[in-house]
């Protein structure tokens, strides 16, 4: 007994708490966006002029089958027709069948034929509001026929013109966009040539500075040996040569300004 009760309770706790009343509105919410999702998708996919010719195409069926319902109709009226005849004939038989027997005496014989000759007539009329009926139906398909005809002629005529109107624009849209560079193409032709000209600035930059830090020597010689030398040491190194050039060609103008000759060469070694 508490088991069952337990379980009634579960139950109704459940019905109770429900996602449907929790998120009053979450099924119709995701439906929407569902369907504005397929839609978005949709006119992105869609082509203007595939879509007026499926158009077009769908009316021409519906004028075939228009066309069929006539036939159809028509059809079955000839039949009708053809089955009236065949009573008229059988009625004309009967009406020849009881003077007959009426001639001969036969009165019963004639009014068995008279009996067969009403009821064909009635059966007779039937056929005549069956056909009546036909034609009517028959006059307002080939109504429909015609407005209906004339309405795909004049589709067809309104889909061109907007199919020719939209080429045209989608054309013009290409070169526009073709001209101004805002289309893709254009658009990675524009970053490409974007990307070779930083590239082609970043390059002409660096020979400026490397010709700048050579021409201040502040690149060490490769080819020479011994520890390296900074901009101070070479300036330094360049200063005792010159000094040394200098005492030397002083001592050298001495010496010739005061005769002295010049030392004796070795014994045992000629003058060349």
């Amino acid at each position: 007994m508490r088991a069952g009760v337990r379980l009634s309770l579960v139950a109704h706790l459940r019905r109770s708490f429900r996602l449907e009343d929790t998120m009053p509105g979450l099924a119709g919410r995701i439906s929407t966006l569902t369907k504005a999702k397929i839609s978005h998708m949709l006119d992105h996919a869609e082509d203007p002029a595939e879509t007026l010719d499926y158009a077009y195409e769908r009316q021409l069926e519906d004028l075939q089958n228009v066309k069929k319902g006539i036939a159809d109709v028509v059809t079955a009226k000839k039949r009708l027709q053809l089955q009236e005849q065949q009573l008229q004939e059988q009625t004309a038989k009967l009406d020849g069948q009881a003077r007959e027997a009426m001639s001969a005496g036969r009165e019963d014989l004639a009014r068995a034929a008279i009996e067969r000759k009403q009821m064909i007539l009635q059966e007779t009329g039937s056929l005549d509001q069956q056909i009546s009926e036909l034609g009517s139906e028959q006059d307002k398909l080939t109504a429909a026929e015609q407005q209906l005809q004339t309405k795909i002629e004049q589709f067809r005529s309104k889909k061109e013109v907007i199919k020719a109107q939209y080429s045209a624009a989608e054309a013009q849209v290409h070169i526009s966009e073709a001209a101004t560079g805002v289309g893709d193409e254009m658009a990675d032709v524009g970053a490409a040539m974007q990307r070779a000209i930083d590239k082609t600035d970043q390059m002409q930059a660096r020979a400026s500075a490397v010709e700048e830090l050579q021409a201040a020597g502040t690149f060490d010689d490769l080819t020479t040996l011994g520890p390296a030398q900074d901009d101070v040491d070479r300036q330094l190194d360049e200063l005792g040569a010159k000094s040394a050039v200098d005492d030397e060609f002083a001592k050298l103008k001495a010496e010739i300004g005061s005769g002295t000759q010049p030392s004796q060469l070795p014994a045992g070694e000629s003058a060349s």
